[in-house]
């Protein structure tokens, strides 16, 4: 008879309890935070949040948003992948400060619920060519292109297509409260469980939203997503790239791959891949270019102090416009600019390293032939690498920068200082009798 009893309670609760289960299981809703400048890997983070939220029967996604731009190319597939979404998506501009323009412009209106935070703001999505003209045939297929796009992703979510299409071709921008006013976004929410609270019985795409109780999962950005993110913000791309210039200037002092060698390497790699995903002018690179080849001449001659100082004027300059481009930029990039402080910093930074290595070379021509690199004039050493013509070689057992006067020589081979430059040795082999 007890079990007949037990079996009969453990049935009813099945019954009872199966659905909430279920229920409880697509009441869950995923959330994705995009900060920063849209790229491929935003792009991936999106589309991998999607399958999840489908495999796990999310009845909603949400996309936390907030940034200035980013590449064309990656948000057309952000805008596809929510238009064609197989779950209600929101994409809510939060929080307070945060913005979504150019490229972030178009993500906000591709979702099924738009909404924003208070003291939000969009818009500004006009390709603005900056420091020459642009032609006007370009100019209007350009501006042409990127308004129709607008405008069908706001008319298909049934939102204010003119006004959107004014953002583009006019570079507007507004307010929640005037986006709101305007139907260019369907709520605004103070924070995520206001935001929750008035999507409860919402009807989106054919599903009613049971907010009531749910927790939000957050699914965040994986390292590579994360590191891609950060070295796309302009000022740590442009910190990635004057360092890259300065251990250059200090792997080439001292010639011979070191640690500064190798993080030269590094820094311009993650920094070139990092500018990318910006709006950077190419001629600012290559004032920043002929700035490297001043500070090279100086460290390589005997006219440190006027090169440097030359060097400095057209990497200042490059800075400045490192993301100014003279040509019309797409509507969907950012609106990138360095710091000043910081190139400031790094300008100053290069100066005090040339004017290190300055006081070393001025150190050693005022010391008599007994002191300094000058006593080395006339004594033997052994090359420690191969001097094509620059290297290292001991001398007195110490360790010299030298380069290699009349021909290539091995490592191993014993040399004869012949003279001093700067902080660099003059050697040539000498032949075994």
């Amino acid at each position: 008879m007890k079990q007949r009893w037990f079996l009969y309670v453990l049935v009813m609760s099945l019954l009872v309890l199966g659905p909430a289960v279920a229920q409880a299981e697509s009441d869950a809703v995923l959330v994705l935070q995009v900060e920063g400048v849209i790229n491929p890997f935003t792009s991936r983070y999106l589309e991998r949040g999607l399958r999840l939220a489908e495999e796990q029967g999310a009845q909603a996604l949400i996309v936390t948003l907030d940034t200035p731009g980013g590449l064309e190319s990656s948000m057309r597939e952000m805008v596809q992948m929510l238009l064609q979404a197989p779950l209600p998506t929101i994409v809510y501009v939060t929080p307070g400060g945060a913005r979504a323009t150019s490229a972030g412009l178009f993500v906000l209106l591709a979702a099924d619920v738009a909404a924003m935070s208070p003291a939000t703001h969009m818009g500004a999505a006009h390709p603005v060519p900056l420091g020459t003209e642009l032609s006007e045939v370009m100019e209007q297929k350009v501006v042409s292109d990127a308004a129709a796009l607008v405008r069908s992703v706001a008319e298909s979510r049934g939102r204010n297509a003119d006004w959107a299409e004014k953002a583009v071709r006019e570079n507007l921008s507004i307010t929640a409260s005037e986006a709101l006013d305007l139907g260019v976004v369907d709520l605004m929410a103070n924070d995520l469980s206001d935001l929750l609270r008035q999507l409860d019985g919402r009807e989106v795409s054919g599903t009613r939203l049971a907010m009531v109780g749910v927790l939000p999962q957050v699914h965040e950005m994986n390292i590579l997503e994360r590191f891609f993110q950060v070295i796309t913000e302009p000022n740590i791309a442009y910190l990635l790239l004057s360092l890259g210039t300065l251990l250059l200037l200090a792997e080439l002092a001292n010639p011979g791959l070191s640690i500064a060698g190798a993080g030269c390497l590094v820094a311009y790699v993650i920094a070139f891949v990092g500018l990318g995903s910006l709006p950077v002018n190419w001629a600012a690179i290559a004032l920043l270019g002929l700035s490297v080849a001043f500070f090279l001449v100086g460290l390589l001659t005997d006219t440190e102090a006027v090169v440097s100082i030359a060097g400095l004027v057209p990497f200042v300059l490059g800075s400045l416009l490192l993301f100014s481009p003279f040509s019309a930029t797409s509507p969907s990039a950012p609106a990138a600019r360095v710091s000043p402080w910081l190139i400031g910093i790094m300008a100053l930074s290069i100066a005090a390293f040339s004017v290190w290595v300055l006081r070393a070379i001025l150190i050693a021509s005022r010391q008599g032939p007994q002191a300094g690199a000058q006593r080395l004039i006339g004594m033997q050493g052994v090359a420690l690498t191969q001097l094509n013509p620059t290297g290292q070689v001991v001398v007195d057992l110490q360790e010299w920068s030298a380069i290699a006067v009349d021909e290539e020589i091995a490592a191993g081979e014993s040399v004869l200082i012949t003279g001093v430059s700067g902080v660099r040795l003059h050697v040539k082999r000498i032949i075994s009798q």
